[in-house]
């Protein structure tokens, strides 16, 4: 058995694919990090403040999350792919590991992009919508762009993450969705969209109140992860997988307020995009010839790794650079220059020979690649053209030219260290390659047993309630079981998956919400939880699991709930600028239902309950004193 996942892994790993897909994953990565990022900067006094503005135990909290951002935006844009990958991951486990991020605010986010990250490190980020890219091409300018062969890349580079990221997450996911009564009913995706503090803005009551369409959609996600790992990887089958999944991971983004979790999960599709479509869809975006020629002068650095920059901007493909000693004399309207004013500017033609110079044929480049066509238009203003000509005059007078030939040419791979992919996939002989393969088989198959231990552990033991300590034996296993999840946990992102099941929803009929009297007794919503009982933005992702999830559950926590409402309205009453000696909060409950059975119009009837007063809170000074309900559950 073993033999035949060695050799799959083998034929993978000699396969070659485009880089397309890994470097958009990369991008996307990097984007939802760095959004995420600004959210925690926003959220920070409230996440990391034992109480928000009033006792700031992270003063420092601020700039290491801006030293993070700025890391992401640098892995967004492929900039030191290698290192910025390292560092976000590193990142990852600080925050995750050493603040309440994960403790109080946490909806299993965290954990499935430190599992992200920890397999981008291995990948070939840099081949494709990089910055890295074109960082080793001004290493040689003399080489021209056309000279670079396509960036070819390891299917199992694509293949790896899909299969421990998503394969594994679904079918742990799958296994405990069994357990679950509205998940057996087909209800799975209809129950948490018809709950309050769980749905988005966007009304889906048309969509929920077809019980036939839903049942459909819920047993449709359960067939899909159990079925996803053995089959996704079939040629003819993985078109049907992606827009599966595609359409199962965008309705979360748009029904439910976990956005992020969402987003993170459709990244992943670019990698499980058909090889052929991405032809397809380059084909399609990019120009069938080229709209205009620029000619440039091939002795000067300066203008060789213009050309190159400019190119690698270029997506659309819609210019043609050539060197004006080889070229120009191929055009007639070049053809009159003399060889002193050929290289003097750097020259365009369109595709009705009108012929641009200097100052003007930059702005031809930018309105020609089509989605910087503003700062063409913007340099053919008056005054800006006057200035831009007069920079461009004096660089152009003054630049450098080498008379250059062989020597000029220099290997990037000389200059730049290699990239732990390129050391795995790419160095060596056929023979090293082929143990490299074996170790990625080895390690793959460790990943695999680590993921069966959280499975088995809390995916079957756990929900068939199995007493692992009656007797000694099975109590030392399960301590070295939870020993090697928390490691598994703590590295690779390795946990259940046992979001929205019957545990969580079994008795949460009851939804709490603030309000406040201001200083006339007049009664104002906090911008938290609305009159209906959602939770407004910028209130998701972290912030909702933290309330919905942690405060407000089944059977409520009172330490807990005190010290969430304690945060939220020192936190929301800092951002509205409140007179707290003289503010009054009032802690208002309503009735919900979470039904197991398919029931019409739920979602509506349960954002129509009504309020009513169940406790109340004050601030002196950091003093907090709240009255509530001694069970709440109760009432």
């Amino acid at each position: 058995m073993y033999h035949l996942f060695a050799s799959k892994i083998n034929s993978f790993f000699l396969q070659q694919a485009p880089a397309t897909g890994i470097g958009l994953f990369r991008l996307l990565f990097g984007l939802i990090t760095f959004q995420e990022i600004l959210f925690l900067i926003y959220f920070n006094h409230l996440i990391f403040d034992p109480i928000p503005y009033l006792d700031v135990e992270f003063p420092m909290i601020t700039f290491f999350l801006w030293l993070w951002a700025a890391i992401a935006f640098c892995l967004m844009i492929g900039y030191r792919c290698q290192t910025s990958s390292i560092a976000n991951y590193v990142f990852w486990l600080v925050f995750v590991n050493f603040t309440p991020m994960q403790r109080d605010f946490d909806g299993g986010f965290d954990l499935f992009m430190i599992g992200a990250n920890f397999f981008l490190i291995f990948m070939p980020t840099d081949k494709a919508f990089a910055i890295d890219g074109l960082r080793k091409k001004l290493a040689a300018p003399f080489v021209h762009y056309s000279q670079y062969p396509i960036a070819q890349v390891s299917r199992l580079a694509y293949y790896l993450p899909v299969v421990i990221c998503l394969g594994f997450l679904y079918f742990d996911s799958a296994i405990h969705k069994m357990f679950a009564e509205h998940w057996r009913n087909g209800l799975g995706a209809w129950l948490p969209s018809s709950m309050p503090y769980y749905i988005s803005a966007l009304d889906m009551s048309w969509l929920l109140n077809i019980e036939p369409l839903q049942k459909l959609i819920g047993y449709t996600i359960i067939v899909f992860q159990f079925s996803f790992l053995p089959l996704f990887h079939f040629r003819l089958l993985r078109p049907l997988y992606f827009l599966i999944g595609i359409g199962l991971h965008l309705g979360i983004t748009l029904s439910l307020n976990i956005y992020p979790f969402g987003m993170g999960m459709l990244i992943f599709y670019t990698l499980m995009t058909p090889f052929s479509w991405y032809r397809q869809i380059g084909q399609w975006l990019t120009k069938p010839q080229p709209i205009l020629t620029v000619f440039y002068d091939q002795q000067c650095p300066l203008c060789n790794r213009t050309v190159l920059i400019l190119n690698h901007f270029d997506i659309l493909r819609a210019i043609d650079f050539k060197p004006a000693q080889a070229h120009a004399r191929q055009y007639s309207v070049l053809d009159q220059l003399d060889d002193s004013t050929l290289l003097t500017d750097l020259y365009a033609l369109d595709s009705d020979d009108k012929l641009y110079a200097g100052v003007d044929t930059y702005a031809q480049i930018f309105i020609a690649m089509g989605y910087t066509a503003v700062i063409g238009w913007i340099i053919k203003l008056p005054l800006i053209h006057a200035l831009a000509s007069s920079n461009y005059r004096r660089i152009a007078d003054n630049r450098a030219r080498l008379n250059c030939d062989v020597s000029c040419i220099k290997e990037p791979r000389a200059i730049f260290q290699p990239t732990i992919y390129e050391r795995i996939f790419e160095a060596g002989t056929a023979k090293q390659q082929k143990r490299n393969a074996d170790k990625i088989s080895k390690v793959l198959l460790v990943i695999i047993l680590l993921q069966l231990n959280s499975s088995l552990h809390y995916g079957l033991l756990y929900r068939l309630k199995v007493d692992t300590r009656q007797s000694p034996v099975t109590s030392v296993m399960a301590d070295m079981s939870n020993a090697v999840m928390m490691l598994s946990h703590t590295f690779l992102g390795i946990t259940p998956h046992a979001l929205y099941l019957h545990d969580h929803f079994e008795g949460y009929n009851h939804l709490l919400a603030i309000t406040y009297l201001d200083a006339n007794g007049i009664e104002h919503w906090l911008p938290f939880v609305d009159q209906q009982g959602r939770l407004l933005a910028p209130n998701w992702g972290r912030v909702h699991s933290m309330w919905a999830n942690i405060a407000v559950t089944p059977n409520i926590d009172e330490f807990r709930l005190k010290k969430f409402i304690m945060k939220l309205t020192a936190f929301w009453g800092k951002k509205l600028d409140l007179d707290f000696e003289s503010t009054r909060f009032i802690i208002k409950m309503k009735k919900t239902d979470a039904p197991f059975t398919w029931e019409k119009d739920l979602r509506n009837k349960n954002l129509a309950g009504d309020w009513q007063a169940i406790g109340s809170a004050q601030w002196s000074g950091k003093d907090f004193k709240i009255n509530l309900p001694t069970d709440i559950d109760l009432l």
